[in-house]
This record gives structure tokens, sequence and C-alpha cells, in this order.
């Protein structure tokens, strides 16, 4: 009895089936990719896996305390981002070359909850993004992303680097004053402070900006497999951000023995020892006012979407760019950020997603599994555990100068002048979505890109291309209106007056509209093409409606039956005109 309710009830033979297939072994091994590389997983690996997990390490170290910073928060929240995001990649990710934590833009994004009311924030839209990932990979709604355009894209990453670097300006030049949380406010904050510059602040900077560059020529034509004096090379080049660290904080300490006294802003302390996992704030304090969990809901604003958008869009394109053949599993890959985001904030992460910069490395340093990053969360530990005293003297001059040559990168040069030459309306687009970025905010930027550019989608699908030809016969003119592969109901009311306009040219002309290329229509269309008939025909004008396809034809014919000697099938218009035309023309 309850097999035969079964059959007879396929909804509930679906869900069967899917519940099946969700507990399947094959399915768990997808969702858990640990499952799948740790068994085949070789001695020889190790070694290689190492090398670039120590590679990774100290390049993500001095990276999370600087984007820490730039988010207002304290240092060490970017090295518990690193950590956390670092162990749960391991057993979810889907790309082994991937290396996750703390970016520059994510952090800029984070930064103005943080200094306008608390650290909690930070966290909570960690907590959030998390969720919304992890909602949009089970329900497989990756495609939304594609909805961002690149010049969209290329606008908001390119004002997102004019932003994080003018607010390294406080800690470049050694200023007094807020470093402000918009570009135009940074820039006016600093302008109003020049006079308060400090000569050796600047010197570090800039000697470090300066350092980053040459190292990174020294190792280029370099690789892992030269020979030793190439591979030194390689990987001094490959460690240049901590390099240039290190020696910021040799110099600070030799100043503060020496002068007994601290010449230079340095980072300060860095709270030792691994995060306290605990739930993340549903509520905080901000000044002497405390918000509930729908306070800073609002607080967060369009920022709950954005950050979560920003971070799956820079993951998912890492991913497919690093990984073999360029094929990913974008659900997966979803899924694990989400992931990594929702356990991170147990452990007070910032929100995190893939990283370019230290993935590129990761791959350069001839990562050949996920273990890797095992070798990076050790280090993070290890650092943690034992290194924060020493973090006390880095000094923010060189961080600053760290973010800045790393922002370098961040900016597409090139596509402006591609898109000056062959798309000036999608530069437009660009500039605007920078101009809002800068002055209103990344998220406010980001919303404007897509919102102008789904406004010229939606323009141009209601505009699609009517090219009308004529071909004079004999007897009579014969005009031909094609339709395009898909016409949706925007465009309904544009087609009819383009065969409306194309009836008038001659009292003596034929109308065929062409549905030979048209895929998909839908009720609107037909209805309005079912009425031109009707018009045409009471006008005893003719028009006849040429290789629809079965479906097309009976979604017309049900509107209206009498229209189906209307009609008509051939190869081709030209070599059947004979067919096509009725008896009395």
């Amino acid at each position: 009895m309850m097999t035969s309710d079964l059959e007879s009830n396929p909804c509930r033979k679906r869900v069967k089936k899917r519940i099946k297939n969700a507990c399947s072994v094959k399915t768990v091994k997808k969702r858990l990719p640990i499952l799948e590389w740790l068994p085949k997983y070789k001695t020889e690996y190790i070694i290689q896996d190492m090398i670039a997990g120590i590679t990774v390490a100290l390049t993500a170290i001095p990276q999370g305390i600087a984007y820490a910073l730039i988010a207002g928060l304290p240092p060490e929240h970017g090295l518990y981002a690193s950590l956390t995001s670092g162990v749960v990649y391991v057993f979810f990710g889907s790309c082994y070359n991937v290396t996750v934590g703390p970016t520059a833009i994510l952090a800029a994004m984070t930064a103005r909850y943080v200094s306008n009311y608390s650290t909690d924030f930070a966290i909570l839209a960690a907590f959030l993004s998390g969720l919304f990932i992890l909602f949009m990979g089970v329900f497989h709604l990756g495609f939304l992303v594609d909805f961002i355009s690149m010049p969209v894209i290329s606008g908001f990453t390119t004002a997102a680097a004019l932003q994080i670097a003018s607010s390294q300006l406080k800690s470049l030049f050694g200023t007094s004053g807020s470093s402000g949380n918009y570009f135009a406010e940074s820039v006016y904050n600093f302008a109003m402070n020049i006079r308060t510059v400090k000569l050796w602040e600047s010197v570090l900077g800039f000697s470090t900006i300066l350092m980053l560059i040459l190292l990174k020529k020294m190792g280029q034509g370099c690789k892992r497999t030269d020979g030793f004096i190439k591979r030194t090379r390689w990987f001094v080049s490959l460690c240049r951000n901590a390099i240039v660290v290190v020696i910021g904080m040799i110099i600070t300490y030799i100043l503060k023995v020496t002068l007994d006294s601290e010449p230079l802003s340095i980072t300060g302390d860095i709270g030792s020892g691994l995060p306290d996992f605990t739930w993340p704030p549903f509520s905080t304090t901000a000044g002497n006012e405390t918000l509930n969990f729908i306070d800073m809901l609002s607080v967060l604003g369009p920022g709950s979407v954005a950050i979560p958008l920003v971070a799956l869009f820079e993951s998912v394109a890492i991913a497919k760019a690093f990984a073999e053949g360029g094929r990913i599993d974008a659900t997966q890959e979803m899924i694990a950020i989400g992931l990594c985001n929702i356990i991170g904030s147990f452990g007070q992460s910032m929100p995190i997603t893939g990283s370019f910069a230290r993935t590129a490395l990761n791959h350069d340093s001839g990562v050949v599994t996920p273990a890797g990053g095992v070798t990076k969360v050790l280090l993070i530990i290890f650092a943690l555990t034992y290194l924060t005293s020493t973090f006390y003297y880095i000094p923010k001059a060189s961080l600053a100068g760290l973010i800045i040559t790393a922002l370098f990168t961040m900016i597409d040069y090139e596509i402006y002048g591609r898109l000056w030459k062959n798309s000036k309306r999608e530069l437009l687009v660009m500039l605007i979505t920078i101009v809002v970025c800068l002055f209103y905010g990344l998220e406010y930027g980001m919303l404007a890109g897509v919102i102008i550019e789904a406004c010229v989608l939606l323009y141009n699908v209601s505009q699609p291309t009517v090219n009308v030809n004529v071909i004079k016969t004999d007897k009579v003119a014969i005009t031909i209106v094609p339709l395009i592969d898909s016409v949706s109901y925007c465009a309904a009311e544009y087609v009819r007056k383009a065969i409306i306009k194309a009836s008038l040219n001659s009292s003596n002309t034929v109308i065929i509209i062409d549905g030979t290329n048209l895929k998909n229509m839908d009720f609107t269309v037909a209805s309005n093409l079912m009425l031109i008939v009707q018009d045409l025909e009471k006008k005893s004008r003719l028009i006849l409606l040429y290789n629809f396809n079965l479906g097309l034809k009976n979604l017309c014919l049900d509107i209206n039956p009498f229209a189906v000697h209307k009609f008509v099938h051939a190869s081709n218009i030209l070599d059947h005109v004979s067919e096509i035309l009725p008896n009395n023309i």
C-alpha cells in the first residue's frame, strides 16, 4: 500500500530520491573533499606542501595584522581570521591552490561599522555573510553573481584600492587626526593635518614601498626548480612582505633601545594565545547605548548583503583562475566559504574570502594538496602563542607601505583604454561606480553599478534588433520581419510597432514575420502577434507567420484558433515564394 502511494505521488518520490542521493557516499565525498584527497596523499607531497605553507604563512601573518588594522580591529583578529578559515577550508575547500583569509576589500567594507560602533559588528558580519553564502551554495544561487558585470567589478576594485590607500595616508606620513571612513573624508583629513607629517615615518613608509618593489623584481625569471642562487632569489622575493616587516621591527627596536623612546608609531600590544570560541555577538554596546540584534542588522544595512556578495565573487573568481582546466565546483566553493565565515565568527574572525595574492603565492610555491594549509595554520598558531610580544614593535608605516604596494595589483589599468575604444557606455558605468564608491561607500557604489547595468540590460531586451528586409517580385513586395531567438514581454510593444511600421510602407506588401530563429516568446508577445494579425486583416493587409516551431505555433493558436491558416513553413523564403503567397496574388 505504501509503495503504491509513493508511486502515485511523484513529488514524494522526488524528495525520497534527493534524500537518498544526499546521503550517498559519492555526495558525502563531494561535499567533504578531504575524504577524497587524503586517502590518496603521498609522502613525496609533504615537502612541497610544507614549503608552500611556510611561504604563504610568512605573507598571511603580516597581511592579517595589516588588514585587521584597516578594519579598525585589534591586530590579532586578522590572525584569528586566517587561523579558523584555514582549518575549515582544508576540510571543505574545492581547490587545493586557494588560500583563504581576510582581504583588503572586505576589511575596508567592514571598517565603517567597527570605527563607528564596535568590534562585534565585524564578527557578526562574518556570521551573517557565512549564512548568506552557504544559503546561496545549498540552493545553487551562485548565478546571481553573474549579474555583476566586469566594468562594475573593475570600478569597485579600483575604488576599493583608492579608499584603502587613502586610509593609510595617516600611518604612512604619521599625521595626527582621523584616517576617515571614505576616500573623500580620508583625503580631506590628511590635507587638514598635512603640517603634522613626521619625517621618519614617511622615510620608513616609502622605503618599505621601494624595498617591496625591488624584492619583487629580484624574483622575476626565477623558479623554485632553478639552481641554488635563482631559487634563493625566488624564495626571498616571495617572502618580501615578511622581510620588510621584520626589518621595520628591528629598526623600531633599535631606536627604542638607543633613544629610550618610541619615535615611530607601532602596532602595540597584540592579544596572545588562541581565540576564545563562543557565540557570535547578537547584541553589543556602542558608546553608552546597548544595541540588540535588530539594531545591529539595521546598522549593517546594505553591507549585510554587499559583503557576502563581494566575498563570494572574489572566492569563485580566484578558484576558477587557479583550478585545473578552469573547472571548479562553484556550489562546493560557496559552501566552503560560507562555513569558513560561520565557524570563524565563533572564533572572533572578521569576514574572509579567497585571497588572490596569497593564492598566487601558494600556486607558485608548488603546493600539491590542501594540506599546504595545515602548515600555514600551524605557523599562525605558533605566532599567536609565542610571537605576539615581538609583533608589538611592528611600525605602522611599514604596514601602510605593505598595504599600499599590494593595492597596485588590484587595479586593472588596461581596461580603461579598451573601454574607451570599444564601449564608452560601459566606461561611463565603471566611472559612476567608482565615484559612488569613493563618496558614498563601497557597497552603494557596487549597488549603483549593478542597477545601472540592469537598466541597460532591460532596455536592450525591450528594444531588440528588428532588421526589416524588403524583397520585390513581379507581383508584390515581400516585407520580411525576422525575430531574434528570444522575445520577452517587455519587447512586445516595440516589436508590434516595428511590424505595423513595416506594413505601412506599401499598400501592396505581404508582411512575413520570420520565426525561423525564434526559440522562445512569452504569452504577452504571442497575444500581441495575434492582435497584429487581426488588425491587419481588418485593413485587408496580408500577414503570414513563417517557420514558427510547433510549441510557439500552439501558443498563438490557443489565443486565436482562427489564425491557423496564417502559419506557413518552407526551407527558404526566396526559394519558395510561390508556396508562401496565396493564389490570388
